[in-house]
């Protein structure tokens, strides 16, 4: 009933590429009839292999003999989970097909096990729907029309032989075209060495300038060379595209005439069942005659397995086919990256002779900054040895100094100048010796005043190279400006 529900809600899970046989002995079907009456409801029974593990998914379509994908299901029902896992090989599974669900026609049809992925696990017999031959019904054939049968045959087995040799010409063929695509891959691996080689030269080229018109030369002699080398990969594309078209009609017209000999010996199959039914009513003396005809028919049965074979082959050497025209694909891309990475590269060569200019001007403003700076530092040995000789005399200078620095008298003191004829006034020796003078700006500063303090106003006259700890004096700033560029250069 959760099947049937199912069924009538959802599509099952199906899928677009070509199934692998050799996953259909993972579920067995039993107890399919050759023929099921119009009209009636169907029981599929079935069984499942112990390596095969049931899913909720899982369905069993009718497909019409000769599909390709799982798409190709006339009608389903969902396969029920087994209630034990552990005894699903003992116990067998069955699904009901209704009868309003089910083919009107004649056509050969078979039950195939999908699981949840769309692939097919297990496949059936073919059958069909039609009424089956009455079993009382007497047939009276002639000597004439046996041996007909017998001749039908014959040619049978002819176009049986005929259709293997075809397969073995298909098969030297598949030979031919992976001997063709084997060749291919080795030019298009020698393309890759080439462009590791290219690569390795682009390498050197960026360590040696020296050399770079040489590499730039050898670069595209090999150039030329690749893009040849693709004009003949894609002439031999060409031809293995042609190839396959061939191919593929001869499997075409093979599939064709493999469905014509289905329906013939569908059709003497019939034949035969008539003769033997005549012949089990006949003399004993033909009784031999039905144990020639059965093993005719086990020979025509071998003859339907492995032309269902052939046909799975085929398919399997479409599915080689379309990958070799997927790997020429990408060889072709991989030929156009190079091209473009070759591109690149010529770009690259002229961005660096560009550079090459510029690094020759830099290098010319190097030196000259360098000369510069040599004769800055010059200048600034001087300015220090005047600086330190001019330390050495501060004390001097600041005992000439104090006899200089006139004081307002207090009487005086609303004078802003002072009073010009007055005498100058005495200043005490303790005040004249507690005095500081800047180096730089000559202020002076009280004897009292804090080492830090004083320290950070010479400081302040002062810039202090970043790099080297040089000192220069505030006013030159372009100098210490040019200075602190000559670092960044180095």
């Amino acid at each position: 009933m959760e099947a049937a529900l199912r069924n009538s809600l959802d599509e099952p899970p199906t899928s677009v590429t070509l199934t692998d046989s050799s996953h259909f002995s993972q579920v067995i079907f039993i107890d399919i009839e050759n023929f099921y009456a119009p009209g009636t409801d169907i029981t599929c029974r079935y069984k499942l292999s112990y390596y095969f593990t049931p899913r909720r998914n899982d369905w069993v379509g009718i497909f019409r003999v000769g599909w390709k994908t799982t798409r190709e299901y006339y009608t389903f029902m969902w396969a029920a989970l087994p209630s034990s896992f552990e005894d699903k090989d003992a116990k067998s599974q069955e699904v009901l097909f209704k009868a309003y669900y089910l083919p009107k026609d004649d056509e050969y049809y078979q039950f195939c096990y999908v699981d949840q992925d769309g692939q097919v696990r297990g496949a059936s017999i073919p059958f069909q729907f039609c009424a089956e031959a009455e079993d009382d019904m007497l047939v009276v054939t002639t000597q004439g029309e046996v041996e007909e049968i017998e001749q039908q045959n014959i040619t049978l087995l002819q176009e049986n032989h005929k259709q293997k040799e075809e397969l073995a010409n298909l098969q030297k063929q598949h030979e031919n075209l992976q001997e063709k695509l084997k060749a291919a891959e080795e030019k298009a691996k020698e393309l890759e060495d080439k462009v590791s080689l290219l690569q390795t030269g682009t390498v050197e080229l960026q360590r040696a300038q020296d050399l770079q018109a040489l590499h730039i030369n050898s670069t595209q002699t090999e150039l030329a060379a690749v893009t040849e080398n693709n004009t003949k990969l894609q002439k031999e594309n060409e031809d293995l595209q042609r190839s396959m078209e061939t191919l593929r009609s001869s499997n075409q017209q093979l599939d064709s005439e493999v469905h014509l000999l289905k329906k013939k010996i569908t059709h003497l199959e019939t034949q035969n069942d008539a003769a033997k039914l005549e012949l089990s009513q006949v003399k004993e003396e033909k009784k031999s005659m039905l144990s020639e005809k059965e093993q005719l028919e086990n020979k025509l049965r071998s003859a339907l397995d492995s032309l269902d074979q052939l046909q799975s082959q085929l398919q399997g050497q479409e599915k080689e086919i379309e990958n070799l025209q997927r790997a020429d694909e990408d060889k072709t891309r991989y030929l156009e990256q190079l091209e473009k990475k070759n591109d690149q590269l010529n770009a690259t060569l002229l961005s660096q002779q560009k550079l090459e200019e510029k690094l020759k001007e830099k290098t010319h403003l190097l030196q000259t900054l360098q000369k510069e700076k040599v004769e800055m530092e010059k200048k600034n040995q001087q300015l220090k040895q005047e600086n330190q000789d001019l330390m050495a005399h501060l004390p001097e200078m600041l005992g000439d100094a104090s006899t200089h620095f006139p004081t307002r008298s207090p009487e005086n003191s609303v004078l802003v100048f002072g009073n010009p004829y007055a005498a100058p006034p005495e200043l005490p020796e303790a005040e004249l010796v507690s005095l500081k003078a800047c180096p730089m700006c000559h202020e002076l500063f009280p004897n009292d005043i804090g080492e830090q303090e004083y320290s950070a106003h010479v400081q302040s006259h002062l810039l202090q190279c970043p790099y080297c700890s040089e000192t220069f004096d505030s006013s030159s700033k372009q100098v210490f400006d040019d200075h602190v560029f000559c670092h960044g250069l180095n």
